[in-house]
């Protein structure tokens, strides 16, 4: 790049960063959720306000040079790789074998009912969605469907650390329940993505792709996560130097995001499922995976997530009906998903639907699936902005309704150590 560009380009990254930590800390001093004023800052900072209120700086900072784009976005697909390696890593593997019943129906229906959904929505009303929907009616039915159906890991885990709930029964049939149906929604994610993308490549077999998808999610998570764990503890028995494993998880996330992407999966896949590879059954982080949330979560990921507001004029794009519609359809499905799953495992109502908002949350996660479904042109900047939407209002309505349902405290039936898992 010439000079001027460098400029430029260390001038953007700057700016987009200022923005993110400033929006985020005022969203923290609100007790909600920081990722929601790093896409309210992006939103501030994009075409949507800044373009329009101040045109010339706005083109003096975000130009439309191509070396410039292409450097940033390669920032930000290496920021959002480090961001997925990071949601995989909190993930409690442990979770999953507790809770037997409590966690099965919960995360089954949780799933099952939104998606059933928002498929419903696009094959009853196609005429809603434009040109995407008419081309690609069933692929993108199955999208909708699956991002209707996501929650959001990372946020859902910070509001139950905010309520104090998540070493109790609750949170951890919230936690395990949302694990599961991210797993499955970026397994979906990888397989409708795929299917759009080759779809008019004849020479393309979508059933070895499939094969192909389903091939590196077992690899890593089986073998991969054998050998992960076995190395970690004989690494941790022997050197104290954290900086070593640091830069061994950013390695791995890299070689299997390049891997993802070689077999045409995106590359996110490949670091969330090396995330939940290094994953350990621990309460705190060690000392590798602390600085790496931190420098993450305060440097990646707010860049990234400010990111998204340059991608669309929010205000010329913004379709009031789609948006009301969107939050309804997922908000229902999913609050009625979840609760009927925990109530049908004898979880009491009042949790029951605490489990339900909790679940609803969606946040950074719909975020991303919109963004990789913008980028790839699935969708349109209508839809992706009604689907930013849906993740700030799910996300900014589950804190409060929660701990108004939890008011009085959790009793000694919540508490993580019951003896009776399964029961009232």
């Amino acid at each position: 790049m010439a000079q001027h560009d460098i400029v430029i380009f260390f001038l953007q990254i700057a700016t987009m960063l200022g923005v993110a930590l400033v929006c985020g800390q005022l969203m923290r001093l609100c007790r909600l959720p920081a990722v929601l004023g790093e896409l309210a800052g992006g939103v501030l900072l994009g075409p949507t306000l800044f373009g329009i209120l101040a045109p010339s700086a706005y083109t003096f900072i975000f130009p439309s040079t191509a070396n410039i784009i292409t450097s940033r976005e390669t920032l930000l697909t290496v920021s959002v790789v480090l961001f997925l390696l990071v949601v995989g890593m909190e993930l409690n593997p442990g979770q999953l074998k507790t809770r037997g019943s409590n966690i099965l129906w919960t995360s089954l229906l949780g799933i099952v009912i939104p998606f059933a959904m928002g498929y419903a929505l696009v094959t009853l009303v196609p005429a809603m969605w434009g040109n995407q929907a008419r081309d690609n009616t069933f692929i993108f039915a199955l999208f909708m469907g699956t991002a209707l159906s996501i929650s959001a890991l990372p946020i859902i885990s910070r509001i139950l650390m905010d309520l104090n709930l998540l070493k109790t029964r609750l949170g951890t049939v919230i936690i395990a329940s949302a694990t599961i149906n991210d797993l499955i929604g970026w397994f979906l994610l990888a397989v409708i993505m795929n299917s759009f993308i080759l779809s008019g490549d004849p020479q393309v077999n979508i059933w070895i792709m499939l094969l192909r998808i389903l091939g590196i999610f077992i690899v890593i998570l089986t073998l991969g996560r054998w050998l992960i764990q076995r190395t970690l503890r004989w690494y941790e028995k022997r050197f104290a130097n954290s900086g070593i494993l640091l830069a061994s998880f950013v390695l791995l996330a890299l070689i299997a995001a390049s891997a993802a992407e070689a077999i045409g999966i995106h590359a996110i896949f490949g670091a969330f499922l090396v995330g939940i590879a290094i994953a350990q059954n621990k309460e705190k982080r060690g000392k590798a995976q602390e600085s790496l949330y931190q420098l993450v979560s305060y440097v990646f990921a707010p860049l990234y997530f400010v990111s998204i507001g340059l991608r669309a004029n929010f205000a010329a794009r913004f379709d009031l009906v789609l948006v009301i519609v969107l939050i309804l359809v997922a908000s229902v499905g999913k609050i009625a998903g979840a609760t009927l799953g925990a109530r049908l495992s004898k979880i009491p109502l009042r949790e029951a639907l605490a489990v339900g908002f909790g679940m609803n949350a969606r946040g950074a996660m719909e975020v991303l699936i919109a963004s990789v479904a913008l980028q790839y042109k699935l969708i349109d900047e209508r839809i992706f902005v009604a689907l930013v939407i849906t993740a700030f209002v799910t996300t900014i309505i589950a804190s409060p309704i929660m701990q108004h349902l939890m008011a009085n405290g959790t009793d000694k039936a919540m508490n993580i150590n019951s003896p009776n898992p399964d029961g009232p």
